[in-house]
């Protein structure tokens, strides 16, 4: 029978069989395990598709999905929350610019992944944390930032943020690394265009089976995207993962997260951050 929505005139009739067949299908598609309170955000994202399309059910979009393969991106989309901030967990940068003085000692360049960049803070971020650490706007590292959200990585290339999102950075920060906008673009700022270079942002699913990811990666950024997956699902990420990164390579993870299940895999080595089991 239908769910009770929080207010009368919804225009589509939702059902709890609605709610399950779009759980299976991200699951399938994309690895994410909805749960169920998240019933209500389910049918407020999904119901501006049926509109945008003009369709008048779910069980039409539900067809519409399986017949046009394109709307599957859409749908992921939609579906997935892409929560972030410049300096997000401020240890793992500080962590970031000590390892990166240590490795660059032993080889060249430094290699970076930010598996879930959403609008791209975290990219940026990395990508301010080695300029300062390493004192130059051509440091010797590279930096590959990705997403399942193609809509969040157009925001992420453009690297243009309204001013309060900037918040988090220093004075010396702001002026270094954003150029602040004026008439139509006055209360925003852009990332330099040397900062921007830095960062290579691709589109991931991190359920394909070839991520066109080469391994020697130095570090992993994968934070609070673990705990949208169930633990099998998480095991088999961490394991592949891991195998990318370079002996005493380091993984970061999300605050909420750990890997406690997966103790074959990978170490604590401080605040939410990890390296294989037995690296070096």
């Amino acid at each position: 029978m239908p769910i009770t929505l929080p207010a009368p005139g919804h225009e589509f009739l939702y059902t709890r069989r609605d709610f399950l067949n779009v759980r299976e299908r991200l699951y399938r598609h994309a690895g994410i395990s909805l749960s169920e309170n998240k019933q209500q955000l389910v049918y407020s994202r999904l119901s501006r598709r049926l509109r945008s399309l003009r369709l008048g059910s779910f069980a039409e979009y539900f067809a519409y999905l399986e017949q046009h393969d394109e709307e599957w991106q859409q749908f992921v989309n939609a579906l997935t929350t892409n929560l972030t901030a410049f300096f997000r967990e401020r240890h793992h940068f500080e962590h970031l610019a000590r390892f990166a003085g240590e490795r660059l000692r032993d080889h060249s360049p430094l290699r970076v992944w930010s598996s879930a960049s959403s609008t791209g803070e975290e990219p940026y971020s990395i990508a301010m944390t080695l300029v300062d650490a390493l004192g130059s706007f051509n440091p010797p590292v590279q930096i590959l930032a990705s997403d399942i959200d193609t809509g969040v990585l157009g925001c992420a290339r453009q690297g243009i943020y309204p001013l309060e999102r900037l918040e988090a950075l220093s004075a010396a920060q702001k002026r270094r690394f954003f150029l602040r906008g004026t008439g139509a673009n006055a209360g925003k700022a852009r990332v330099v265009a040397e900062l921007r270079q830095l960062v290579e942002f691709r589109q991931i699913n991190l359920l394909d089976a070839n991520w066109g990811i080469a391994g020697g990666l130095d570090a992993i950024f994968c934070r609070n995207v673990m705990i949208y997956f169930d633990k099998p699902t998480q095991t088999r990420l961490l394991e592949r993962m891991i195998g990318l990164l370079r002996p005493g390579g380091l993984l970061f993870a999300g605050h909420s997260e750990n890997f406690v299940h997966a103790s074959q895999l990978v170490r604590s080595i401080g605040r939410t951050t990890y390296q294989a089991a037995r690296s070096g």
